[in-house]
């Protein structure tokens, strides 16, 4: 039996009417939905989030076409290398050479840079002269590096032509950004991935937010002679172990017409022979060191640097001083950086064909 049957006729009318007329109000002024969260990204928990330009907005789309382009030899001049060839998992996303070789196997001038948390940077390569990470990507791209630039092979544009020609990365570059593969969009897209490549499954990450066990005993009181006694924070800070700011350790100075590096970015004295400060995440995986490969072993890099640096007119003697450390205290202090290891947890993708 329904609520309405012993109602006289005109109070159902009437209840009915009104029924109605609610329905037809709820109808009228529906709950809005939800809002959709953003997508989720890697991010260091406890450090300020990374910054992202207005112009180019991380999408889940964007970082897959992204990550496709880096790991694609197509994308170079050469059709030989891809961004990944000179980033590679097992050695701590350099390449394990001195000096960079980019495409035309042309030996570069300078080392490749680990690219872990390279989003978190606010100025890119070894002497800081790109602003944007999406500059940056634009100049590897089409400088040494991929050598897209027309003088030996093709071109930005005739890498797109050819780019455009596949159907998975023409519906790609639609879907992202409403037009076809163009020289302006794909450093957007190869810089929204780098901006994921976080250090988020490491024992430093984890030691830092409170789990003692991340390190052997060895290693924690190496970070205590780390931190302390060796005074290598002074430079190699926080969670990403960079100040990300430039330093004459001496690195090069010997020779005759010495690179000298963030001087030429801004033409200021004190920055003679500067050199972006490098994380020590994996580091144990990196090598040879600094920005001209001149290092061969971990164990010799950190004798440098405790002897403090290598002498030169511009020598940074404010954070380098030298230190003398026992047997045990450097073999404590390198046990901790040889645990600064990063489980590289992206899967190659799969290449539009």
């Amino acid at each position: 039996m329904n609520g309405f049957s012993s109602l006289p006729h005109t109070a159902v009318a009437a209840a009915a009417a009104l029924l109605l007329g609610s329905l037809g109000a709820g109808c009228g002024s529906a709950p809005e939905p939800a809002p959709v969260p953003p997508p989720s990204f890697p991010a260091i928990a406890r450090l300020e989030a990374m910054q992202i330009p207005a112009d180019n907005p991380m999408t889940v789309a964007k970082v897959e076409l992204g990550k496709q382009l880096y790991y694609d030899e197509r994308l170079s001049g050469d059709g030989k290398r891809s961004c990944y060839s000179c980033h590679v998992e097992e050695r701590g996303l350099t390449d394990g050479r001195p000096l960079a070789v980019g495409a035309y196997d042309r030996t570069l001038t300078r080392s490749s840079p680990t690219m872990w948390n390279i989003g978190y940077h606010q100025e890119w390569y070894w002497d800081g002269r790109a602003k944007t990470l999406e500059q940056q990507a634009r100049a590897a791209w089409s400088g040494a590096n991929m050598g897209a630039n027309g003088k030996d092979g093709p071109s930005m544009d005739q890498v797109c032509a050819a780019l455009n020609t596949l159907d998975g990365y023409r519906k790609a570059f639609e879907a992202v950004f409403g037009t076809a593969c163009t020289p302006d969009n794909v450093p957007q897209a190869l810089a929204a991935f780098m901006r994921t490549i976080v250090s988020t499954d490491s024992p430093w990450i984890r030691f830092r937010d409170g789990d003692q066990t991340a390190f052997s005993a060895s290693a924690r009181r190496g970070h205590q002679i780390f931190d302390g006694k060796a005074q290598c924070s002074r430079c190699h800070s926080g969670a990403l172990l960079t100040d990300l700011q430039f330093h004459n350790v001496g690195v090069g100075m010997d020779a005759k017409e010495p690179d000298l590096g963030r001087f030429n970015v801004t033409k200021q004295e004190k920055d003679r022979g500067a050199f972006k400060t490098p994380t020590l995440l994996d580091v144990s995986k990196s090598a040879p060191y600094f920005h001209n490969g001149s290092v061969a072993t971990l164990e010799a890099a950190v004798d440098q640097m405790l002897a403090g640096g290598r002498p030169n007119p511009w020598l940074d003697k404010v954070n380098l001083e030298p230190v003398t450390l026992t047997k045990e205290e450097r073999a404590d202090l390198l046990q901790f950086l040889r645990e600064l290891t990063v489980r590289y947890t992206i899967a190659p993708p799969t290449l539009p064909k």
